[in-house]
């Protein structure tokens, strides 16, 4: 257990790795040690922003640390976050995705375990508040439709779209259906980039579930939209706007809180009612949320959101359908 004020620094001060130090420097129970980039202006300039050293080499911000934040190109995350686990006895916070293979993942998560080291990973969408008050639900969902566009930008185009974007409703779908995958198609066309820039993928998994999920970086406007189909219950979730609305059928009303939506109907010789719920949800900063719940796992009061193996799991069903695209586009 950690008492005093824990020791982080950033790896990378990039668009992010620039918040990820802001938040780090604000948080009471926290001391920002330093960051590193290679651009060094870059590097200096954040650091004089937030009060804290900039250092010329990771390992020697490493060694003064109790955690480390990689906000670091994806090609670069294994080798960082492997120095900070094996050498200097980190806990790591990566930005999604976890590394670029299984297996750089797979290596990772075990280097961690025997040394009680915590890797978290950066899917910051498992904190957004409409996703979250589905914890109060009794979900089982039949049908799962889930859309992520978003208009064009440089950040982010050295991976595919499916690595950019749709990692994120990957790691969400595999959070809400309990069950293994057993079958993946998928399609996807390169647009702007030399890579893949609109994606579709039909999972299906051993408990019936489907999902089709499409990701875009050239459409005309930010769309991140879900929607939930089970036996009596229609559930629309809109991450962007953090809003989540609720549609259920029951037989009595006084059960539901919600505003009935049509007068009742008969089915199967039964009264039955449409009913409409839409929680009031309060916003948060997602990120700032994500660095207490890293700074919490590391002073064990708390588990990480979404852990390594998580993490892994959802890179594993990314990887299966951009090798299908890839295969299909040759």
């Amino acid at each position: 257990m950690i008492s005093e004020k824990t020791k982080v620094g950033v790896i990378g001060v990039g668009h992010l790795g620039h918040h990820h130090a802001k938040h780090y420097h604000f948080q009471d129970d926290t001391n920002l040690v330093g960051v590193y980039d290679t651009d060094s202006n870059r590097g200096e300039e954040i650091a004089k922003q937030y009060n804290t050293k900039f250092y010329n080499k990771p390992s020697d911000l490493m060694k003064l640390c109790d955690g480390i934040s990689v906000v670091t190109p994806t090609e670069s995350h294994y080798n960082v976050a492997k120095m900070a686990i094996e050498d200097f006895n980190c806990h790591v916070f990566i930005e999604k995705p976890i590394t670029e293979t299984i297996q750089q993942a797979d290596d990772l998560i075990a280097l961690a375990k025997p040394k009680n080291k915590i890797i978290q990973v950066g899917h910051i969408e498992r904190l957004n508040p409409a996703l979250r008050v589905l914890e109060q639900y009794d979900l089982n969902p039949k049908f799962i439709e889930i859309q992520r566009l978003a208009p064009y930008t440089v950040r982010g185009t050295d991976v595919p779209v499916v690595l950019d974007l749709m990692i994120h409703d990957i790691d969400i779908l595999l959070s809400l259906v309990k069950s293994d995958v057993k079958s993946i198609h998928a399609s996807g066309v390169s647009i702007i980039t030399d890579s893949v820039d609109i994606a579709n993928a039909r999972i299906r998994f051993n408990n019936g579930t489907v999902s089709s999920i499409t990701s875009s970086r050239v459409a005309k406007d930010r769309v991140r939209k879900i929607k939930l189909f089970q036996e009596n219950l229609y559930t629309t979730i809109d991450l962007l706007m953090e809003q989540t609305e609720i549609y259920s059928i029951t037989n009595d009303p006084s059960l539901i809180p919600g505003v009935l939506k049509t007068e009742p109907f008969t089915q199967n010789n039964t009264d039955k009612h449409i009913a409409y719920q839409k929680p009031d949800l309060e916003k948060h900063d997602l990120l700032g949320l994500e660095i207490k719940n890293f700074i919490g796992s590391i002073k064990g009061q708390e588990k990480p959101i979404v852990n390594g193996v998580e993490a892994r799991n959802a890179l594993e069903v990314v990887i299966k359908i951009n090798n299908m695209i890839l295969e299909d586009l040759k």
